[in-house]
């Protein structure tokens, strides 16, 4: 008989495992659009400031997690592939602030289709029931509150 903490070592080791799947699924979509997982996520980022003021790229190492050295390394390649665009703030010449371009929204539907594409890859096994059933746990584990220890 297996206790509870075999139990959830046995499901941390699968929820990983599923999440290396779904990262290689994701980028091996993403590929043909010449854009990586992390630049996704930071033309996603941009794209929620859409209507108000643009984020500054400290705004966006804040929000990423990662050091402001990583969101200009970020921002170069987007910004060469014309998906972004530094803009000066115009209350402060000195603040520069990073707005999504007419290429990043096109960029943004063509990376949405590819995760529903991986999406799709990934869930196949499953029938409807199934599908319904695992966005319901889903939820109840992506809504817990997080617990903070050190």
């Amino acid at each position: 008989m297996s206790s509870a903490s075999d139990t959830d070592r046995l499901l941390a080791e699968q929820l990983l495992r599923l999440t290396r799947r779904l990262h290689r699924i994701q980028k091996r979509h993403m590929v043909p659009l010449g854009i990586t997982p992390a630049q996704s996520r930071l033309l996603r980022l941009v794209s929620h400031y859409e209507g108000e003021q643009p984020p500054r790229m400290a705004d966006l190492a804040a929000r990423l997690e990662v050091v402001p050295r990583a969101v200009t390394t970020l921002v170069d390649g987007l910004e060469a592939a014309e998906c972004v665009r530094r803009v000066p703030d115009p209350a402060n010449r000195r603040v520069i602030r990073i707005e999504l371009t007419d290429s990043g929204r096109a960029t943004l539907r063509r990376l949405r289709n590819a995760r529903t594409d991986a999406a799709e890859e990934i869930l196949a096994p499953l029938t409807a029931d199934q599908r319904e059933v695992l966005g319901g746990l889903l939820n109840a584990l992506s809504d817990a509150p997080a617990e903070h220890t050190c």
